[in-house]
């Protein structure tokens, strides 16, 4: 086990070079696959469901759900919305637990947190293999278990806070990036592995029996609880590495390691409830009110829940570090710079958890015989590996300035994808456009990227060393929801027969996001030039 520093000083150049740089480097490269896992947990819903539909359609007998629709099938549009609830599920839990994470490296100590988010995504990762080899599971039980999956949702904020302490802030915009955009590539390495892991029984008899349909009158065969069986060895060997090489700080006052892991756990606990309550209204509570309406109201139930437990329904060795912390709600630059980072961050991790299933509902049709899981992994992949160069464009040229015209090509990148769409849904071929879509949202991939490490960049110039690695964790917190509201969003408008018009309205925020950007850091007379 790695010791605690008795000194840290990363802004002494003598400290750093003789010092600093060998354990920040060490706990660069340990944090980086730990956390590209949590996020192939937290996000692989979405390839499940995917999955899940295609055999369904297969053979109506696997994955028959008929949950909250009286006893009966659901019809294909039906069926289609119903399955974006997983991601969604994934989503929103994943986002209300980072926001304990924003706030737990202070309390907690880094390698604590690190080690124990890891087994912490062991076991929903179990649970789902087992709950996958029997196609009559209940709904219910894969909402339970998406909603665990978030913790690797969760784990963004506290490691992108936990690596701003390790680094300079003249380093910050590399290693930030690269922490964070080998750890997005997570979602890009789960959608390239998860289609050749479910071909074949790679755990034997321990995996379970295949799910069995047929193709053109072939039998054909998919493990489909290899998607979530593939990633335990894996993490099991990460937690172990996690243990050994990560270091806590001085600075962070942790404690004794049960008494950190005690804190954890209420932490977390609390992160959780939150979830819960959103997930509850999501999933069984009707609204007199419109359906986008409602979405939006269990993010803001979600939030206002969690951030009450924080303040109230914590033990004072918590609540006083936490207290400290919360100074960054009364700076106006938390909320600019919150609206900004949901705009990148937000629309990648959004996209990512979306894409496989918009594909087949947009492009896919029973004669037309696209294959879209050959595809689908490229986006985010370019918007994952490109994050470290908005890192250090920004550095460069200052990440205000990237952010603008990054936005600008975000803006124009998403209507020309809605309006493509829009032709795919009125053709009775509309596999033609399915490349011309798939480029034009590899560039809106990139542009997200590319504004995840200008806006991250801007944070630490922006704000405090106290408060850098709050802000950071907060934003990355709220921005994560997009991993709920996207697919919420699509589904809403693919049942509808819409699906362009959920592309319109992200547009029409990213506009809004020029503005705050001009306003507060681009223009040239900006009160914070970053």
């Amino acid at each position: 086990m790695a010791k605690t520093p008795q000194h840290w000083d990363v802004e002494d150049e003598a400290f750093w070079e003789s010092e600093g740089k060998q354990i920040a480097n060490r706990n660069l490269w340990v944090s980086i696959p730990n956390l590209l896992c949590g996020f192939s947990v937290w996000l692989y819903w979405g390839m499940i469901a995917k999955t899940m539909q295609k055999l369904h359609f297969a053979n109506p007998e696997l994955f028959n759900f008929t949950f909250r629709n009286d006893g009966q099938p659901y019809d294909e549009a039906g069926y289609r919305a119903l399955l974006f609830t997983l991601p969604a599920v994934a989503g929103l839990a994943g986002a209300t637990l980072r926001i304990p994470n924003s706030f737990m490296i202070a309390i907690c100590g880094g390698r604590n947190v690190k080690f124990m988010t890891t087994v912490m995504l062991i076991i929903p990762a179990v649970l789902a293999g087992i709950a996958m080899q029997d196609p009559t599971t209940s709904f219910g039980v894969f909402i339970a278990l998406s909603a665990m999956s978030g913790v690797g949702g969760g784990a963004f904020a506290s490691s992108m806070s936990n690596i701003s302490f390790f680094f300079p802030k003249r380093m910050q915009g590399l290693a930030l990036g690269l922490n964070a955009g080998l750890g997005n590539a997570g979602v890009s390495a789960m959608q390239f592995l998860i289609p050749w892991a479910i071909t074949f029984g790679m755990f034997g008899a321990i995996g379970g029996d295949p799910q069995e349909f047929l193709v053109d009158g072939t039998v054909k065969q998919l493990w489909i609880q290899n998607a979530a069986m593939v990633w335990v060895p894996i993490m099991t060997v990460l937690a172990v590495l996690a243990w050994v090489f990560m270091n806590n700080l001085p600075q962070h006052k942790c404690g004794p390691t049960p008494a950190a892991i005690g804190k954890y756990l209420w932490l977390q606990a609390i992160g959780f409830i939150g979830a819960a309550v959103g997930i509850g209204m999501l999933v069984f509570v009707e609204l007199p009110v419109p359906e986008l309406v409602r979405i939006f109201l269990v993010l803001v139930v979600a939030v206002v829940v969690t951030m009450l437990g924080m303040k109230f329904a914590t033990p004072k060795t918590i609540q006083e570090p936490l207290d400290k912390q919360f100074a960054i709600f009364s700076n106006k630059h938390t909320w600019a710079m919150t609206w900004l980072y949901v705009m990148t961050f937000g629309s990648f991790i959004g996209y990512a958890n979306a894409f496989p299933k918009l594909l087949d509902d947009v492009f896919v049709t029973s004669t037309n015989g696209l294959i879209t899981s050959h595809y689908i992994w490229i986006g985010a992949a370019v918007g994952a590996f490109i994050r470290p160069v908005g890192g250090w464009l920004s550095d460069k040229l200052g990440g205000a300035r990237v952010t603008q015209w990054d936005t600008w090509i975000m803006v124009a990148s998403t209507i020309l994808a809605g309006y493509i769409v829009s032709l795919a849904g009125k053709s009775e071929t509309p596999e033609k456009y399915f490349i011309p879509f798939l480029l034009t949202f590899i560039v809106l991939f990139a542009t997200t990227g590319i504004g995840n490490g200008s806006t991250f960049r801007m944070i630490p110039i922006i704000f405090s060393k106290e408060q850098a690695g709050p802000v950071l964790g907060w934003t990355s917190a709220i921005a994560a929801y997009g991993a709920y509201l996207i697919p919420k969003i699509f589904a809403t408008q693919i049942k509808a027969g819409t699906p362009e018009y959920a592309l319109y309205g992200f547009a029409v925020y990213y506009a809004s996001c020029l503005g705050v950007n001009w306003w507060f850091y681009a223009r040239a007379n900006a009160e914070m030039k970053c």
